[in-house]
């Protein structure tokens, strides 16, 4: 006895996945065109902040004050937390004006901070949205599926497997596809919040270290 099974294309089961295949689709592109924009994004930035408030302090101690800009300049196009100390040795050491006091230099280096990682947060909130609208939209389609089966049922005068196949079809295919969309938003969203959420912490842990290596120099 020959058994077998039936497959299809990736076509076939988008029109057995009925209209709402159609959001599940755009929810799809744009779900991958933010992942692999923010892989792109945050692949070309360093997060090493340990190795810059090093270099940065040692400038420092030598009363090296013009090396610090320097290297920190020579970092900010790929390093978005030179350019966060960078704020704070420019504030902590103007040319020609007062120095900041310590509760005004935590105040800019959080702003920079903030507008940092605001810039490398883009499209967190769209993955988010796209990560709960995705299921939303399939059980839409689950329940349009249903619907399209249980009047086939009625409208039929003998009922058999083919009358509510294509219902069936379209309530699974798009509960699978809205489905499988939102936990790629998910994963996604979850690496890229690890990463930013470690950077923001070490950014916080070196700008307090170097905030209060500074204002004791200048108080001696």
């Amino acid at each position: 006895m020959e058994t077998g099974a039936a497959s299809f294309t990736l076509l076939e089961l988008f029109r057995l996945g009925g209209i709402f295949m159609w959001p599940l689709l755009f929810f799809s592109i744009a779900v991958f065109a933010i992942i692999l924009e923010r892989i792109i994004y945050l692949g070309y930035h360093k997060f090493n902040v340990d190795n810059l408030a090093s270099a940065v302090l040692q400038n420092i101690d030598d009363n090296n004050i013009a090396g610090a800009r320097e290297y920190l300049s020579s970092q900010t196009k790929r390093n978005m937390g030179a350019r966060i100390l960078l704020t704070l040795v420019n504030r902590a050491y103007p040319d020609k004006k007062q120095a900041f006091s310590e509760h005004r230099l935590e105040t800019a280096v959080e702003t920079e901070a903030a507008s940092c990682i605001g810039s490398l947060e883009n499209g967190f909130n769209f993955l988010t949205a796209l990560g709960s609208l995705s299921p939303l939209t399939g059980f839409l389609g689950t329940v349009s599926g249903m619907i399209g089966a249980f009047r086939s049922i009625a409208e039929a005068t003998e009922v058999n497997a083919q009358i509510v196949a294509n219902g069936i079809y379209e309530a699974l295919i798009t509960t699978v596809f809205g489905l499988i969309i939102a936990i790629i938003a998910m994963i996604g969203h979850s690496i890229f919040s690890h990463i930013v959420d470690k950077f923001a912490a070490d950014v916080e842990k070196a700008g307090s270290t170097l905030i209060t290596e500074i204002a004791d120099r200048h108080e001696v």
